[in-house]
């Protein structure tokens, strides 16, 4: 007999934190990631503050900049936020 357990995170980490902690493990700014990027300063900013979603195109965008990062698990990371966010929002409704 095979027993599944579901256990999901009480807590949802936005993509952008880790964007922004790789950018500062690398010594750039945002400003500077933005212009590799050829997006807006705002567009970045909005993402790292977990405002704005990481798009296919913007996990391309990301891994030409840093191609040692595939644009697979930006969107993967993307995901799993939001899957944690509505799942977290579903628990808050039940209980």
């Amino acid at each position: 007999m095979v027993t599944k357990t579901k256990s999901y995170p009480d807590v949802a980490i936005a993509p952008g934190e880790y964007l922004a902690e790789e950018i500062e493990a690398r010594g750039m700014t945002q400003k500077e990631l933005a212009g590799r990027m050829g997006r807006p300063l705002n567009a970045i900013n909005e993402i790292i503050k977990g405002k704005k979603s990481i798009t296919a195109e913007t996990a391309l965008q990301l891994e030409a900049v840093m191609p040692e990062i595939p644009a697979r698990f930006w969107l993967n990371l993307e995901t799993d936020y939001q899957l944690t966010k509505a799942l977290i929002n579903r628990r808050a409704k039940v209980d």
